[in-house]
Parts: C-alpha cells; sequence; structure tokens
C-alpha cells in the first residue's frame, strides 16, 4: 500500500494502481468535482473495477479537465477585454476631468484680466 500526499492529506493507494494507473490517480487528486472523501473512495474501488471501468473513468476527468481548461482561456480572454474596455473609459474620464480644471483655470484668469485697474492700486497700496 503506497501513501501518498496530496494538499495536506493522505491517501492510500495499492502498489499495483499506483504503477499501472499514474495519470489516473494524477487526475482523481487534481480534480475540482470531488472531495478527499471521494478520492480516497476511488482509490480504494480501483482494484475491484474493471479495465473498461477505469477507462470511463479516465475519460471523464480528462473531458472535465479540457472542459475547465478551456473555459478558464475563454474567460481570460473576456477579462481581458473588459479590462481594456473600462481602462479607456477611465482615461477618457480622466482627460474630461482634467479638462473641465483646465478650462476652470481659464475661466478664472479670465475673470481675473477683467478687473479694474483701480482694484489692482487699492490691491498694492493695502500691501
Amino acid at each position: 500500500m503506497a501513501d501518498l500526499k496530496h494538499n495536506w492529506t493522505t491517501f492510500y493507494i495499492s502498489d499495483e494502481m499506483h504503477t499501472k494507473y499514474p495519470e489516473l490517480i494524477k487526475l482523481i487528486l487534481n480534480t475540482e468535482s470531488m472531495d478527499d472523501d471521494e478520492r480516497q473512495y476511488w482509490f480504494d474501488i480501483m482494484p475491484s473495477m474493471t479495465d473498461s471501468q477505469i477507462d470511463r473513468l479516465y475519460n471523464i476527468l480528462e473531458t472535465e479537465k479540457k472542459k475547465l481548461e478551456d473555459l478558464e482561456v475563454k474567460y481570460q480572454k473576456e477579462i481581458k477585454a473588459l479590462n481594456e474596455k473600462h481602462l479607456i473609459e477611465w482615461q477618457e474620464f480622466q482627460m474630461k476631468k482634467a479638462k473641465d480644471k483646465v478650462k476652470q483655470a481659464q475661466a478664472k484668469d479670465a475673470a481675473a484680466d477683467d478687473s479694474d485697474p483701480d482694484d489692482v492700486l487699492k490691491m498694492l497700496n493695502d500691501m
């Protein structure tokens, strides 16, 4: 009997199964559709399973793995597209905000330019 540690859990697998089905064992250990008790259950019944049952289990887990990988790629592309879209929107928002500040400063400067020369002399005298 072989002891196999995976994610802080020890699994017990017959030496024969460990030697005969290393890829299947790897799939069982890494599947997200099983908890540790279910993994151990499959390791326990593997010696009594027929070859066709072993093949079926392997195919199911391999298909699951491939579909999850495909979904990961698809969603990574969608996330990247959304991030790019939001970045552009954020840059446009920041640019609009900066333009508004420039307009406010220009309006303030224009208002200061329109001041009465007597007011400027009065400010100088008050100093």
